[in-house]
């Protein structure tokens, strides 16, 4: 469709227009923006992005279906959190008051706590009701600016659970706007009263046929550290996961440095997730396997730990992604607060972090479409924020200036 069609014969959906900074994505220089820019979309796709006077003339405002003066604002692509537990059920509120008086995550974890207390509230949760909690974390999800969200199994542990937390997953993204990645991660953790190797060997002989048969999982991710699975044993999964057509992602060195990121290089995953314990020479062959370090500040401000050593990889060429691993025990799922983290506890730019919940994000999920960016031919998934600048999305600490969302060329949100 030309603009001229756009303009007169009502297919262009949608106008912002004289926004204050438009955010397109990423550039040689880092960040590309547009000053007083605009963007217009047609068939649910940016058509046109640039300066207002010239987008507006060619596909006049008052011509779409609909239209936002964005004066003194700045529009941003969607944001797309890369790595989410957010299907679960239960309450660990307690165990955040536990590690405020110095218990660790391993001695939670040891006392039946942590994930294997969510295992057993998820076993016990029906299908709609896991639905139903997943749909109002989106809804948060999507107030702050969230149109794509990745989010895994791995709080059943055993063939039926995960299948049903697959499910689950499944009928949110059909319900909700925001789009749904869905991951299996039957290797979370070992259940009690088996071994490692023993759990291994039911993930890849009964759970993983039976996701494949299901055809909803795009993913199988894997917790290879510290208290959870060899690189040997995930290596198992990953592997086993690939055969059935399933892109690995891994879990690595968040608790110790125990060689996942490199197994994520050696088996070709999506993306390597928290790399708190990360050496440059993981880094350097995540970078040569072309692998997407997803940190998770969120978790460490959380866990009261280190944060990964961002600029590290970035200065090593890595396209470092951000996501918030929403969890129950890491309970944001707001991405401008994972992007505060990531400048104050990582020292990124504001613009670096919003590159790394964008654009950096969509290649660790593995979306080459365009998400992530506002550029032409890309799905129109936006945000329009209420301040002068992308700054203030991690600058401004208590308020959500995300004022609309637009997913697909269609407003599904309003302030």
């Amino acid at each position: 469709m030309t603009a001229a069609d756009a303009g007169t014969d009502g297919g262009l959906d949608f106008v912002v227009h004289d926004a204050r900074e438009v955010v397109v994505g990423t550039g040689d220089e880092g960040l590309r923006r547009t000053v007083d820019g605009a963007v217009a979309v047609v068939d649910g796709r940016v058509a046109a992005v640039g300066a207002s006077d010239e987008v507006c003339r060619a596909y006049p405002p008052e011509n779409a279906h609909e239209s936002i003066d964005a004066t003194g604002k700045t529009v941003v692509p969607g944001f797309v959190d890369a790595h989410t537990h957010a299907c679960f059920a239960g309450d660990r509120s307690d165990e955040f008051v536990a590690k405020l008086r110095g218990a660790s995550y391993q001695e939670l974890l040891a006392q039946g706590g942590g994930i294997l207390r969510t295992v057993r509230a998820v076993r016990e949760a029906s299908t709609d009701r896991l639905t139903a909690d997943l749909l109002a974390h989106l809804d948060v999800a999507l107030a702050h600016g969230t149109t794509t969200v990745e989010v895994k199994s791995g709080y059943g542990l055993d063939v039926e659970t995960e299948l049903r937390m697959l499910r689950a997953i499944a009928e949110a993204d059909d319900h909700h706007p925001v789009d749904v990645v869905p991951t299996f991660m039957g290797a979370h953790a070992v259940p009690r009263g088996t071994t490692g190797d023993d759990y291994v060997d039911a993930v890849v002989a009964d759970q993983l046929p039976a996701v494949a048969d299901q055809g909803i999982a795009r993913f199988c991710d894997v917790f290879c550290d510290e208290g959870a699975f060899t690189p040997d044993q995930s290596r198992r999964v990953l592997e086993a996961g690939l055969d059935h057509g399933l892109t690995p992602k891994v879990h690595a060195e968040e608790l110790a440095h125990t060689g996942g990121a490199r197994l994520a290089a050696e088996v070709g995953a999506a993306s390597a997730d928290h790399l708190l314990h990360a050496t440059d020479d993981d880094v350097a062959a995540l970078v040569a396997a072309d692998v997407v370090p997803v940190l998770l500040p969120g978790t460490a401000f959380s866990l009261g730990g280190d944060y990964a050593d961002a600029r590290a990889m970035l200065d090593a060429g890595a396209p470092v992604a951000l996501a918030t691993d929403f969890n129950p025990n890491c309970f944001s799922r707001a991405m401008p607060f994972a992007m505060t983290l990531a400048c104050v506890g990582m020292r990124l730019t504001p613009g670096e972090a919003l590159v790394a919940a964008t654009a950096h994000a969509a290649r660790a999920l593995d979306l080459d479409d365009g998400r992530g960016t506002l550029r032409e031919g890309a799905p129109a998934d936006l945000a329009v924020v209420d301040a002068p600048s992308h700054v203030y999305l991690a600058y401004d600490l208590d308020v959500n200036r995300v004022e609309t969302v637009v997913t697909g060329g269609e407003v599904v949100r309003r302030d």
